[in-house]
């Protein structure tokens, strides 16, 4: 395995309260962040591409080279035997919608010996599978990272973290990870970030992408989060 996290992998560990292991509050769209990393990884390592149709983002296949990472094969094997080409948002939601998502990308955490598996009692009744962090000096480092992105006034940040900064914006996770005041006075400077202002061309096409599918996946009903909040 790669010595770098792959982007789904640090939504989760984001998501995830440390010494719990569960989904902190307030980060239901944690599942439609993962899928849209999961696009985005694709999209970052040009497998895919986006061909703006109209008024649609359509995603073309590139090249079906696997990446050996499983989560981020088997999405690219759903694009290649798609049997039409499908938008942005389509693609988001079938990666979100992956069986065992979360279980999977937490226990490729668990491989590398960041998180570790366990279960707790809910109620008495059913018990839950949790993830405690064991090593927290990757998402120390992830969220300096962001910290360094949004808090000062550097221009040399990479794409991966650019890519980052956007999901996690756009998915509320950057609220349970830094001081909501303190994001509110750096809000012009997210934006910027965002907007692809600071970095090069590539990454603005691939936040593009990623703002389009994630703006129209997070709209979808509340409903949706509270029934997949209980998983």
């Amino acid at each position: 395995m790669q010595n770098t996290l792959f982007l789904h992998e640090e939504i989760l560990l984001l998501a995830l309260r440390d010494e719990e292991g569960t989904i902190a509050s307030g980060g239901t769209m944690y599942q439609y962040a993962i899928g849209a990393a999961l696009l985005a990884e694709l999209l970052l390592s040009k497998r895919i591409e986006v061909e703006q149709s109209g008024k649609r983002k359509l995603v073309n296949l590139v090249s079906p080279t696997l990446l050996d990472e499983p989560l981020v094969d088997e999405c690219l094997g759903k694009v290649n035997s798609a049997k039409r080409r499908a938008v942005l948002q389509t693609w988001v939601s079938r990666f979100a919608g992956v069986k065992n998502l979360k279980h999977r990308v937490a226990q490729q955490l668990c491989r590398r010996g960041i998180l570790r598996a366990d279960e707790d009692k809910v109620l008495l009744l059913f018990t839950r599978k949790i993830y405690p962090e064991v090593n927290p000096g990757p998402e120390r480092e992830l969220i300096r990272r962001l910290e360094h992105a949004i808090f000062t006034e550097t221009r040399d940040i990479d794409p991966r973290t650019v890519v980052l900064l956007s999901l996690a914006n756009s998915t509320g996770l950057l609220k349970i990870v830094f001081d909501k005041k303190k994001l509110k006075g750096r809000k012009a400077r997210i934006e910027q970030i965002v907007k692809g202002e600071i970095t090069g061309k590539a990454t603005t096409e691939v936040i593009e992408a990623m703002q389009a599918a994630i703006f129209v996946t997070c709209i979808m009903p509340t409903l949706m989060t509270t029934t997949m909040s209980h998983h």
